[in-house]
């Protein structure tokens, strides 16, 4: 059995969209791709979950939790409808412990909600910043792995070039998270959980290839392996002793 791994999606005027690229990359890593409905109720995402072995958060809008300044213009703002899918996924998911990998909007929201801040506008708020969004004419660059970090342990690299696809970005960690890889500018460009169950990273893995495949490969193999129908049905179940007793 494949580890179920649920994908968030991206929301407007009543449709949910998900590139498929993100799924792709799930299932080149051995997982089984889920692509997660906005639901009503707390009942039905605590039901659904019970049956995710794993979580990514996609890339999106503008994060609006925690934010240290206004954002730009250009940015499209967090509806509320998304806002609440993602983070009832996110807060079940984690209480859960089932591995969490965030990119781009997810890492953002994944810090938000560990009580981090967020740039509204990191260009404009961060020292230095080189242009991190290809709206403004970012391309890629390289940034640096930290060498005591689970990350290096994954893509075993010191340094990795990758796309910048981001108006926001963290300024203040949350609680729990440790920074993992940064730009040249001193951006922070991946995170880590102390916990070891959760990922993030500002850039797009799913676009990358056999670069970052290692990511997703540590999704699958980090979530807690499914049990199959035929390993269900071989094991020993205790039967009412009624069963066996003749009248």
């Amino acid at each position: 059995m494949r580890p179920r791994i649920g994908i968030t999606t991206s929301y407007d005027d009543g449709t949910q969209a998900l590139d498929r690229r993100y799924v792709a990359a799930v299932e080149r890593a051995g997982g089984l791709p889920l692509p997660l409905p906005m639901l009503d109720t707390d009942a039905a995402t605590e039901a659904l979950v019970d049956h995710l072995d794993g979580l990514v958060v996609i890339g999106g809008p503008a994060v609006t939790e925690h934010v240290t300044g206004p954002l730009p213009d250009e940015l499209d703002t967090l509806g509320d409808r998304r806002a609440a899918s993602d983070r009832a996924w996110i807060e079940r998911s984690w209480a859960a412990g089932l591995p969490i990998l965030g990119i781009c909007y997810g890492m953002q929201r994944l810090n938000a909600l560990a009580g981090g801040t967020i740039y509204g506008d990191v260009e404009r708020e961060h020292d230095g910043a080189l242009t991190h969004s290809q709206k403004r004419g970012g391309t890629s660059h390289p940034v640096h792995v930290s060498p005591s970090s689970r990350l290096h342990s994954l893509l075993d690299r010191d340094t990795v070039t990758v796309n910048t696809r981001h108006l926001q970005a963290i300024a203040c960690l949350g609680d729990g998270f440790s920074v993992a890889a940064t730009a040249p500018d001193g951006v922070i460009e991946a995170i880590e959980h102390d916990d070891g169950t959760i990922f993030g990273v500002q850039f797009h893995p799913e676009r990358m290839d056999n670069d970052m495949a290692p990511l997703f490969q540590w999704l699958v193999t980090a979530a807690p392996r499914p049990q199959s129908p035929r390993d269900i049905l071989s094991q020993d179940f205790p039967l009412p002793v009624q069963f066996f007793t003749r009248p």
